[in-house]
C-alpha cells in the first residue's frame, strides 16, 4: 500500500532518491562555502585617507583649534594655504567669514560687513576667515571670536618681486611702464606713481597687507614698531621658501591630523626634470620656481634672464619694509625650530613629503603630473588663468571611490571654485518667488531666506541681485577692489583675468 502510495500519488521512487541527494549536496556546499569564507575574509577596502597610521606622530591630549583667521598674503604659496583651512573647514562642516565678492575689500582696509552674512559682533560664530584682506585688526576682531588663532605667511621680498611683476604687469601702472624687472629694478622711481591705482603691488606688498603704509621712508623706529604691532596680533608667521617646515610648525600649533596639511601645490608649473630647493619635480611651484629664478614658456621650464645681484640689492632697498620683516621673522621661524628640535622637525618633514607622494599616486593622473588648464577634462576645476605665466592644475584618477574622490577633489579645487562651492552651502540659493501685484516686500525676503532680491538694472537685461536682509546692503552699482560689480550670489565673476588676480 505505502509503495503504491509513493508511486502512483507522489512519485517514483528513483526520483525521491535524486531529490534527497540534490538537497544534499546543496546543504554540504553550502556549509564549506560558510566555512571558506570566513577564513579568507579580508577586511573591507578603506580610504587611504581613514588611516590613523598615516596621520603623523602624536600630539598628545591638545584639541584642534577651530577658530582660524589667516591673512592671506600675495604671491606666497598662500593659495595653497586657505585650501587647506577650506579643506578642513568643510570636513568638519564649519563656518567660514566669506566675502561678498571674492575678497574681504582690498585693497581697502577691512571693515567687518564686508563679511556676507555678518550681523554685528558675536550674533554668528564664525570659525575660518581667510580670504584676501588689508588686515585691520579691530574690525577682525568684530567678526572672530576672542580665542582665534592668527597666522599668516611671508616670503623673500626679491622673489615675491619677481612673481609680483610676472602676474600684475599689466594691473601695475608701475610694472607695465617698465620693460623688465631689471628695469623697474635699476630705477623704480622713474616708473612709480605712489598715488595710481594697483601700485601697492609694486612695492612693500607685505607691509601693506599687514595693514600699514607701504610708502613710508623706512626708518628703523618705523620697522621695529611694524614687527611689534604683528607680534602682538598674530601667534604663528611662517616663511615661504620652508614651506614644509612651515606646515609642520603649524600642524602643531593647530593640533591638526597630518593629512589636513598636506597638500598638491596649487597654481603649479610645469614640472623640471631637476629638483629645486630640496623640493621633488613634481612640487615646483611658483614660489620655488620664482626663487630658483626659472620661468614657463610654452609648456615648458626655462631659466629666465636673473637679476643681477646689484638689481636684487636695489629691489631689497626699494622694499626695505618688507625686507626687515622677513628678516626679523625669518630669524624667529628658526628660533621656532630649535626649540621644535631639528631632528624630529627632519623626521616629520619626510613623513609629509612622502604622504604627499602617496596622495599623489592615489589620487591624480600621472602620479601629479600638472596640465595646462585646456587639457583638464573637469571644467569645475581648470584653474583660471592670469599674468604673464600659464597656471596649470591637476586630473583625479578615474575609478576612484566616492569618499576618496571627494577627498582628493578638495586637495586640487582651485580656489575660485572652491570659494563658491562653501559660499553655496552656507547660503544655498532659494528659487525666486514671482512677486503677485500686491505682494508685500516681506514676502519676497522670507522667499529668499532672508535676503532681499531686486534687479540689477546697470546692466543689459534683468538679473538679481541678492542683498542681505538685516544687515548692510549691497548699494546698486557698488565695485569691488578691480572694478567688478558686487552680485551677491553663487556664480562666479565672469572674466578670468578678474579671477586669477586672487592669487
Amino acid at each position: 500500500m505505502l509503495r503504491w502510495l509513493v508511486c502512483g500519488r507522489f512519485g517514483p521512487v528513483w526520483m525521491w532518491k535524486a531529490l534527497l541527494l540534490f538537497v544534499a549536496i546543496a546543504f554540504a556546499s553550502q556549509l564549506l562555502g560558510v566555512i571558506f569564507s570566513k577564513s579568507s575574509v579580508q577586511p573591507a577596502a578603506r580610504s587611504i585617507f581613514s588611516s590613523p597610521n598615516d596621520q603623523g606622530p602624536s600630539l598628545g591630549s591638545c584639541q584642534p583649534h577651530t577658530h582660524i583667521m589667516f591673512l592671506k598674503t600675495h604671491k606666497t604659496a598662500s593659495s595653497t594655504v586657505l585650501n587647506m583651512l577650506y579643506r578642513f573647514g568643510e570636513e568638519h562642516n564649519l563656518r567660514f567669514a566669506l566675502p561678498l565678492g571674492y575678497q574681504l575689500g582690498y585693497p581697502l582696509p577691512f571693515n567687518a560687513h564686508r563679511v556676507k552674512g555678518y550681523r554685528g559682533p558675536r550674533v554668528i560664530e564664525f570659525h575660518i576667515m581667510g580670504n584676501h584682506m588689508r588686515f585691520n585688526k579691530p574690525e577682525v576682531e568684530k567678526v572672530m571670536p576672542a580665542d582665534t588663532f592668527y597666522f599668516s605667511i611671508i616670503r623673500d621680498p626679491v622673489a615675491l618681486a619677481e612673481s609680483s611683476f610676472a602676474y600684475y604687469k599689466e594691473v601695475a601702472p608701475a610694472f607695465r611702464k617698465a620693460k623688465g624687472l631689471g628695469d623697474f629694478a635699476d630705477d623704480p622711481k622713474k616708473y612709480y606713481e605712489p598715488r595710481l591705482r594697483n601700485n601697492h603691488y609694486a612695492r612693500n606688498l607685505l607691509w601693506f597687507d599687514f595693514g600699514m603704509d607701504h610708502n613710508a621712508n623706512f626708518s628703523t623706529v618705523l620697522a621695529q614698531h611694524g614687527e611689534a604691532m604683528i607680534r602682538q596680533a598674530f601667534n604663528l608667521i611662517l616663511v615661504s621658501e620652508y614651506f614644509d617646515q612651515s606646515m609642520i610648525l603649524l600642524r602643531h600649533a593647530l593640533c591638526w591630523p597630518l593629512d589636513a596639511v598636506v597638500s598638491f601645490s596649487l597654481n603649479a608649473r610645469q614640472q623640471k626634470s631637476s629638483t629645486i630647493g630640496g623640493m621633488g619635480a613634481s612640487w615646483v611651484g611658483k614660489a620655488a620656481a620664482a626663487a630658483a629664478g626659472v620661468s614657463v614658456k610654452g609648456g615648458h621650464v626655462q631659466a629666465k634672464t636673473p637679476l643681477t645681484e646689484e638689481q636684487r640689492e636695489k629691489l631689497r632697498q626699494w622694499n626695505a619694509l618688507d625686507w626687515y620683516l622677513y628678516k626679523a621673522f625669518n630669524q624667529t621661524f628658526w628660533e621656532e625650530i630649535d626649540r621644535f628640535g631639528h631632528a624630529q622637525m627632519e623626521q616629520e618633514v619626510a613623513l609629509l613629503r612622502m604622504r604627499r607622494e602617496d596622495l599623489a599616486q592615489v589620487c591624480l593622473r600621472d602620479g601629479g603630473k600638472p596640465v595646462e588648464a585646456h587639457r583638464i577634462r573637469d571644467k569645475n576645476i581648470r584653474p583660471f588663468q592670469s599674468g604673464l605665466v600659464k597656471i596649470l592644475g591637476y586630473e583625479l584618477h578615474p575609478g576612484l571611490d566616492n569618499t576618496t574622490r571627494t577627498a582628493c577633489l578638495r586637495m586640487i579645487r582651485p580656489e575660485i571654485q572652491y570659494k563658491d562651492v562653501l559660499d553655496a552651502k552656507q547660503f544655498p540659493r532659494v528659487p525666486v518667488v514671482q512677486a503677485q501685484p500686491g505682494q508685500q516686500s516681506q514676502g519676497l525676503i522670507a522667499a529668499a531666506g532672508g535676503s532681499l532680491l531686486r534687479p540689477d538694472s546697470s546692466r543689459t537685461g534683468e538679473r538679481l541681485v541678492q542683498v542681505e536682509a538685516g544687515g548692510r546692503t549691497a548699494k546698486e552699482g557698488e565695485r569691488d577692489w578691480d572694478g567688478s560689480r558686487l552680485v551677491n550670489n553663487n556664480q562666479t565673476l565672469v572674466g578670468g583675468q578678474e579671477k586669477g588676480r586672487l592669487r
